[in-house]
């Protein structure tokens, strides 16, 4: 696309506010034509599970059979090791960390301080950059974040294996992952980091959180694979006085961009020891999840060959728009030394660098223009990124025509305040 403005970064920059600008490129939302793909599955009525039960009444605590079936296949663990629950991963990460708040997990021998006391106060591992919404329920709870620098193959597992063995390593209960074009860096995690996690010497009460948000999404053929990181921990050698690794991970997904954010299923896949105790919450919180909505998840989708092939019609949308991204950033910014991107080969967003000490008055310049980018710091944990350089930009929900308009902004104020 050619270029909207002309002229002199400041020039361009007054170009861009006399436009009236409203373009939103703060969240991964799909898009309508997205959700579009979606909509056979509200036709479908029926209402009896291959078991012949009647899905209008209460019952699956765990989800239908053939629910666990079909999501334990799309992400790649057994369907014995498979809950299917309610909509929002995000609502099922919230619940699991507050119940390692205030119940032992298999393995832990103690209750967390509910005052958390300096002597006792949890720490949790966070990627950076990272996805906003775990630092948010770290923050809600008053859990210590240690952020931990990202490398092309993941976390640098050095700095994680240096936490674990210096002296917060008995408060560090766990740790966020999105191993698979992680948000917001793209990255996906090597077979030797993922290895090293399984492998790592910790006590046995940590979990890590391993968030598979973008599990099958791919914007290029073949797309990412990562290992069976249940079967990795069960494997994982330890000491002959040590536990056995197997409960060490939480295996998190969910349809939200697949099929409709606000009407999709969450998963949880975990051993048999976490999900009796995961279980017991269920219990007293609900009678059983939406088993409609899974029984039309499960008639839409079919079978794992069906969601790969829904997602290739997702990406034929999203993907154009990453391209357009990608070339107009290219186009203005390619060589001057004021930015650097990676384009992902998966997932929502678009990483961006900017010169230290500048994401936020770029942010700042660009809503001034009507342009609204992800908050600068929302990548660290506390919004606080000690560089000032990191910015998120989102090209999933607007047109093709918005994307291009909004890079060409950020384009801009990134010149401008070089």
């Amino acid at each position: 696309m050619r270029p909207a403005t002309k002229g002199s970064p400041r020039e361009r920059y007054e170009q861009l506010r006399a436009m009236n600008l409203a373009l939103d490129m703060t969240r991964g939302k799909p898009c309508a034509e997205q959700l579009d793909l979606s909509n056979p599955m509200l036709s479908i009525v029926d209402y009896i599970a291959e078991d012949g039960s009647d899905c209008r009444n209460y019952g699956a605590l765990e989800g239908l059979p053939e629910a666990r079936r079909l999501f334990g296949e799309y992400l790649g663990v057994p369907a014995a090791n498979t809950f299917v629950l309610g909509n929002s991963s995000l609502n099922l990460m919230h619940d699991l960390v507050l119940q390692m708040l205030v119940t032992q997990v298999p393995g832990e021998t103690r209750i967390w301080d509910p005052h958390h006391t300096l002597r006792n106060r949890p720490v949790m591992l966070c990627p950076v950059i990272g996805y906003d919404r775990h630092h948010t329920i770290d923050e809600r709870y008053g859990i210590e974040m240690l952020p931990i620098p990202m490398t092309p193959d993941g976390p640098d597992m050095d700095a994680v294996e240096a936490v674990l063995q210096g002296p917060k390593r008995w408060h560090v209960f766990g740790m966020w992952c999105t191993p698979k074009y992680s948000n917001p860096s793209g990255v996906t995690y090597s077979r030797d980091v993922c290895r090293r996690l399984a492998e790592m010497k910790t006590w046995p009460g940590f979990r890590i959180f391993w968030d598979l948000a973008y599990n099958g999404h791919d914007l290029e053929e073949p797309g990412d694979e990562l290992p069976d990181m249940l079967e990795l921990c069960r494997n994982a050698p330890h000491e002959p006085d040590e536990p056995s690794h197997v409960n060490r991970v939480f295996v998190i997904g969910s349809t939200s961009k697949i099929t409709f954010a606000s009407a999709g299923l969450n998963i949880f896949a975990s051993s048999q020891d976490n999900l009796a105790w995961f279980r017991r919450s269920l219990f007293a919180q609900t009678i059983g999840p939406d088993r409609l909505n899974q029984l039309r998840h499960v008639k839409f989708l079919r079978n794992a060959d069906g969601i790969r092939a829904h997602m290739r019609r997702h990406a034929a949308i999203i993907k154009p728009k990453l391209d357009t991204a990608c070339e107009i950033l290219e186009r203005e910014l390619g060589g001057c030394d004021v930015a650097w991107w990676y384009k992902p080969r998966g997932g929502y967003f678009l990483p961006i660098r900017f010169k230290q000490g500048c994401a936020k008055k770029i942010v700042a310049s660009a809503k001034e223009i009507g342009v609204k980018l992800t908050p600068a710091g929302s990548t660290h944990p506390y919004g606080i990124d000690p560089k000032d350089e990191w910015g998120r930009f989102a090209y999933t929900y607007p047109p093709t025509e918005e994307v291009a308009l909004g890079a060409e902004a950020t384009a801009v104020c990134a010149l401008m305040h070089a």
